[in-house]
C-alpha cells in the first residue's frame, strides 16, 4: 500500500516539474527604443546605438512578471538573452565576465535591470554559462555587434524567433608572452560546430570563449559633458567624494566626465552612486577600469 501511494505521488508531482513555454505573443516581435524613464531615482535614456562598448555591473534576472519581453518576444529563462536599460531592442551583444574572462553573444530583448548602476541583467542560462556567482553583481563588459543587430532589426517584418540555447562550447585562448602582439592561438574544445546560422542574424552559437580575466576597481562616472568647465562645475557639487574630471572619447570629439573612486567593492561604489543621486546629479553609472 505504501509503495502504491508513493508511485501515485510521483505521477502527481513529476508533471509539475516540466518546463512549459508560454504561448507565443499575440503580436509579432518588433523594434523598440522607447522614451526616457526613471527607475529608482536614476534616469535612463534608450536610443538606437551604432556603437556601444561599456563596462559595469551585471545581475541575473530572478523573476519576470510577464511571459513576454518589451519587444513582444517570449521570455525564456533558458534563452541566451539579457535586459538593458538603454540599448535598442532587439540587439546582439558580446558579454564578457571580467572576473573569469568568459564571454559569449546574447540577445538583448528586454528593459532592465531596475537597480541603479547596473548595465545589464542576464537570464539564468547565460549566468550559468558565464560562471556568474550565486549572488551579487558581476563585473562585465558589454559590446554591441552593430552589423548583426542592424541585420536583425531589418528582418523584424518576418518575425525573427529566438532559438533555445544550444549546448555551449568553450574556446580556450592561449596567450603569448607579455608584451607580444595578438592573443595567441585559439583552440576550439567542442566536438561539434556550433557556428551561427548565417541566414538568421538572430541565431546565436552558444559558444563561450575564454580570455584573460580583467577585473578592476570600480568607479562612479558622470559622463557626457561637452566642456571641461561643465564637468568641473558638477564635480564641485559632490562634497566629500574623491572626484576628478577626465577626457573621454565621444565619437568624433572629446567629451569630459566626472569620475569618482576608485572603490574596491560594490557596496562602496553603490554608496557613492546614491550620494551622487541625492546631490541632484543625473546620469551616474558604475564602470570598471
Amino acid at each position: 500500500m505504501t509503495l502504491n501511494r508513493l508511485m501515485i505521488g510521483l505521477f502527481v508531482v513529476l508533471p509539475g516539474c516540466v518546463h512549459r513555454q508560454p504561448p507565443p505573443s499575440p503580436e509579432p516581435p518588433k523594434f523598440v527604443v522607447g522614451d526616457g524613464y526613471q527607475s529608482q531615482g536614476e534616469w535612463r535614456y534608450p536610443r538606437a546605438f551604432a556603437n556601444y562598448d561599456v563596462t559595469g555591473l551585471a545581475t541575473v534576472i530572478t523573476s519576470h512578471d510577464s511571459p513576454y519581453t518589451a519587444n513582444n518576444e517570449t521570455y525564456d529563462p533558458d534563452a541566451l538573452a539579457a535586459a538593458s536599460p538603454v540599448l535598442q531592442l532587439p540587439a546582439i551583444v558580446t558579454v564578457t565576465n571580467l572576473q573569469n574572462g568568459e564571454s559569449m553573444d546574447v540577445r538583448v530583448n528586454e528593459r532592465g535591470p531596475d537597480d541603479p548602476g547596473r548595465v545589464l541583467a542576464v537570464t539564468p542560462k547565460v549566468a550559468s554559462l558565464l560562471g556568474f556567482p550565486s549572488s551579487g553583481p558581476v563585473e562585465v563588459e558589454v559590446v554591441l555587434n552593430s552589423q548583426q543587430t542592424a541585420a536583425l532589426d531589418a528582418t523584424l517584418g518576418q518575425g525573427p524567433k529566438m532559438s533555445a540555447a544550444p549546448e555551449a562550447g568553450i574556446t580556450a585562448q592561449s596567450l603569448g608572452p607579455p608584451g607580444a602582439a595578438g592573443s595567441g592561438a585559439t583552440q576550439n574544445l567542442t566536438p561539434q560546430d556550433t557556428a551561427a546560422n548565417a541566414t538568421d542574424p538572430g541565431q546565436l552559437s552558444g559558444r563561450v570563449t575564454v580570455t584573460t580575466p580583467a577585473p578592476g576597481p570600480l568607479f562612479v562616472q558622470i559622463p557626457g559633458f561637452g566642456r571641461a568647465y561643465d564637468a568641473h562645475r558638477v564635480m564641485n557639487q559632490l562634497g566629500g567624494l574623491p572626484a576628478r574630471t577626465v577626457p573621454v572619447f565621444g565619437g568624433d570629439r572629446t567629451l569630459y566626465a566626472v569620475r569618482i573612486g576608485p572603490y574596491e567593492n560594490v557596496s562602496d561604489a553603490d554608496a557613492a552612486l546614491q550620494q551622487v543621486l541625492q546631490d541632484g546629479v543625473a546620469g551616474p553609472e558604475i564602470i570598471v577600469r
